[in-house]
């Protein structure tokens, strides 16, 4: 009875961070670009009664053997980078990316991230910032006098300028991962570089498989609320599941103990 308690308290500590991580995507669903995460389980230590394959008594195989498992843990997450809907903003500098992809900014201590979130503004000197004031590389300077902005498909900033000309501001290029679920997030809709995600690789928008750019859109969360709701169910029944067997061992035990009295 003490192993199955103990067994079912590991299962109740796995759906309770099944639950933790249901909760973030939740309270994600709006924020721009999210990616959901997802959990992966696997099973702890087996004990072995009898091995498969022993020899039994009458000179034979025993062809399953009998071992006993010791519960479930939370082996892995995973960032689901399934893309999202893309909904009309109006914002001339709000640039969604239609496929794979990153941006890349620089931080203020010269370290670069990457990002999916494309809600760009312009700071004091002109250039393209994230909200956080995070500078997007390679550097794109919108000049003083320039009227209207317009983002093509490929990258290419075009601004049109006071005296009714055109000027190219700069190019905005997309970044590929060879892994990008092993990239680390790290908040503030910012991804870090990894060993496990590999190099970041430069890339033109549009060209050899990358996304391509949607000027004036934003990417909504890829986080469906339905599908949320019902692995919190599955969740909340799994924990109430193991809740039970511990009730069941105590109850066990307690009649054990009658016995002796």
């Amino acid at each position: 009875m003490i192993r199955a308690m103990r067994t079912a308290a590991s299962g109740m500590l796995a759906q309770q961070m099944q639950v933790d991580t249901i909760a973030n995507n939740i309270a994600n669903v709006n924020t721009t670009s999210f990616k959901k995460d997802a959990l992966a389980f696997r099973s702890l230590l087996y004990r072995t009664f009898r091995e498969p394959g022993a020899i039994t008594a009458g000179n034979l195989m025993n062809p399953t053997g009998l071992q006993v498992g010791s519960g479930a843990e939370i082996s892995s997450s995973i960032k689901m980078h399934v893309q999202g809907d893309l909904e009309p903003t109006g914002n001339e500098l709000d640039v969604a990316i239609n496929g794979p992809g990153f941006f890349r900014v620089r931080l203020s201590n010269g370290e670069f991230r990457y990002t999916r979130d494309g809600t760009f503004r312009k700071d004091a000197n002109g250039d393209m910032v994230t909200v956080d004031g995070y500078r997007l590389e390679p550097s794109i300077n919108i000049p003083i006098d320039a009227q209207t902005i317009s983002i093509a498909q490929d990258g290419t900033v075009t601004v049109t300028q006071a005296g009714g000309g055109t000027k190219e501001a700069g190019q905005v290029l997309l970044i590929r991962f060879a892994n990008p679920a092993g990239l680390k997030a790290v908040g503030s809709n910012l991804f870090s570089e990894t060993l496990s995600s590999g190099i970041a690789t430069p890339q033109t928008p549009g060209l050899n498989g990358m996304g391509f750019l949607r000027n004036g859109f934003r990417e909504r969360s890829n986080v469906q609320i339905v599908d949320e709701l019902i692995e919190l169910i599955q969740a909340q029944r799994n924990y109430e599941v193991n809740s039970r067997t511990i009730r069941v061992g105590d109850e066990m035990l307690q009649q054990v103990s009658n016995l002796v009295r």
